[in-house]
């Protein structure tokens, strides 16, 4: 039996999504963006909005299996439509300054595996470009929180039983979550306290570049003189704190897009559009993703990066080290939201706008895409370039040297 299993779990994890993560005020419209295969945990979260003061919640489920049959049998011209109003949906939640959940994990891993990748690349739903906008316009107060499933479980645990991965996913999740403290609120406030120390002492240093080294990695990441670390503790432009990803053990902060240079290794598969690409490795040249291989489906990043101008260059550098729960796990996921907060990584197309200062805005890369792929591990070495071209150590095996 898994934890989640146990209705008082899932009302406590949905109690810290609602009053933590999001910070749901009273009398805002809650939305919910689910998947066909999460109702569970949808319910108790809404079930909390409702306890804590929401108007109204509102639950948006995707379903998987109509994708599939999109990529399958749709005409090809038609697989990059959208209708307009799923955009109109997302901006409208901004206009009357909304809350809203996302729940993360593979429901259905492995659907996707038969369709040609290319055609699968141009359908970037439930992804929507007006995501992006509101997140840098700070309309809303917003989390991603992982939903376990039986399917992710097997997928993650294959080695074991059924029951026992399902209750061993629940466990991780659990954990890393912080859910297993007496008091997880204040278990995140100390874990984000030492991860803004370490943001405020990085954006102290100016650096003029970063420089990963590993296995397979030699990539330097230019920084534009104004970049920002920042942790995942975010503010409305109505002044409501609250966390973006539930796990997160990150900080990062907007690359310079025109200088990024060199060949990076995925350290951890990526999943994407439904697909998982195995064995990634990226070549920069001049800032733009000049070559994309894989082992498996690396046709659907190169489809991702094609889409327009800023999709082949960086929006998003950060850095997460050995101190997190995530990592010490050992543990693939196969979801980026846990995946990511294990490792130091990067991000293909949108960069968010307040981490960078006002006169390097018109500099910040944009595109319809914000694709993360993990790039760090204890065996990466991060080094900080200063404008006068000195070295200094940033991170080693995942201990912090700033």
């Amino acid at each position: 039996m898994s934890h989640f299993d146990d209705p008082a779990v899932l009302d406590r994890f949905a109690d810290l999504v609602v009053t933590f993560a999001v910070n749901l005020q009273p009398d805002q419209i809650l939305a919910i963006g689910s998947e066909i295969g999460k109702e569970d945990l949808t319910r108790a979260i809404a079930a909390s909005g409702y306890r804590h003061g929401a108007r109204f919640v509102d639950v948006s489920y995707f379903d998987l299996h109509v994708k599939r049959a999109r990529a399958e049998f749709a005409r090809e011209e038609t697989l990059g439509f959208v209708p307009s109003w799923y955009g109109e949906r997302v901006l409208e939640l901004g206009r009357q300054r909304c809350a809203r959940v996302g729940l993360t994990g593979p429901a259905h891993p492995g659907l996707m595996e038969g369709l040609d990748q290319k055609r699968l690349s141009r359908d970037q739903l439930p992804a929507l470009k007006e995501g992006g906008q509101v997140v840098n316009e700070r309309t809303t107060n917003w989390t991603a929180v992982p939903c376990p499933t039986r399917a992710w479980a097997a997928l993650v645990h294959p080695d074991l039983d059924p029951e026992d991965a399902w209750a061993r996913l629940g466990e991780q999740i659990l954990h890393v979550c912080r859910l297993d403290e007496v008091d997880p609120v204040a278990a995140w406030k100390e874990r984000q306290t030492t991860l803004a120390g370490v943001a405020g002492r990085l954006t102290a240093r100016r650096l003029d570049a970063l420089r990963f080294r590993g296995e397979g990695t030699d990539l330097t990441v230019g920084l534009l003189p104004t970049s920002t670390w920042i942790n995942a503790s975010f503010s409305t432009i109505d002044g409501i704190v609250h966390m973006p990803n539930l796990p997160s053990e990150e900080i990062f902060t907007a690359p310079d897009p025109a200088r990024v240079d060199g060949v990076v290794r995925s350290t951890k598969p990526l999943v994407v559009g439904g697909s998982i690409v195995r064995g990634l490795e990226v070549e920069f040249r001049g800032g733009r993703a000049v070559r994309i291989d894989a082992a498996e489906n690396a046709d659907v990043l190169r489809g991702y990066a094609a889409r327009d101008e800023g999709a082949a260059r960086l929006g998003e550098v950060a850095l997460v080290d050995g101190d997190g729960r995530i990592g010490a796990l050992d543990t693939v996921f196969f979801d980026t939201l846990l995946d990511e907060n294990a490792a130091s990584h990067i991000a293909l197309g949108e960069a968010y706008s307040f981490s960078a200062g006002d006169e390097d805005q018109h500099r910040l890369n944009h595109s319809i895409i914000h694709i993360d792929f993990m790039i760090g591990g204890p065996g990466v070495d991060v080094d900080g370039l200063t404008p006068a071209g000195e070295t200094i150590a940033v991170l080693r095996d995942g201990a912090w040297q700033v």
